[in-house]
C-alpha cells in the first residue's frame, strides 16, 4: 500500500469555537491546504492548472468527526488518492493529532472544470501523478 501523503497543522486560536474545539467547518479548510500541498509535492500546483484553464471544485464531502481538535494541538492531515477517473477526482483524508489519536476521516469528491465551469477531461499529466499514489 502506499503511504498517504501527510501535512502538519497547528490548531490556531481563529479556528476553535468558545468550547475551544476546532468549529466543524474549518476541517474542510484543512483538508483543502492538505490536498494543495499534495499536489505540491507532486510537482503540479493547483494554481498552474487554474492558469492552464483547469479547476477541481469539491461536489461531495463526507467527514466523520471521531474527537475534538483543540486550540494548539499539532495535527496530521493524511491524504490518500482514492480514484481518478475521465472528470472525477476522490480522496480519502484522515486526520490525527499529536497523540495519534483519530480525529476525523473524510471523503471529497472532485469535479475537473475549465474555469468557466464546464466539464474537463482530467489532464494526462496529473492523471499520471495521481495514480502513483493511489491507494492499493
Amino acid at each position: 500500500m502506499v503511504e498517504p501523503f501527510r501535512y502538519l497543522h497547528r490548531v490556531t486560536y481563529a479556528e476553535c469555537t468558545v468550547g475551544d474545539h476546532v468549529y466543524h467547518s474549518r476541517y474542510l479548510d484543512l483538508l483543502e491546504a492538505a490536498r494543495g500541498e499534495l499536489l505540491r509535492a507532486l510537482g503540479c500546483p493547483v494554481l498552474a492548472w487554474q492558469d492552464a484553464g483547469y479547476i477541481f471544485p469539491v461536489i461531495e464531502a463526507h467527514l466523520r468527526y471521531k474527537a475534538p481538535a483543540r486550540y494548539d494541538d499539532l495535527l496530521t492531515i493524511e491524504v490518500r488518492v482514492l480514484r481518478v477517473e475521465r472528470v472525477r477526482l476522490e480522496f480519502g483524508h484522515r486526520i490525527l493529532n499529536q497523540h495519534g489519536q483519530l480525529l476525523l476521516e473524510a471523503e471529497t469528491v472532485h469535479a475537473c472544470t475549465s474555469r468557466e465551469e464546464k466539464p474537463r477531461r482530467l489532464p494526462p499529466e496529473l492523471v499520471e501523478k495521481l495514480k502513483r499514489q493511489f491507494k492499493s
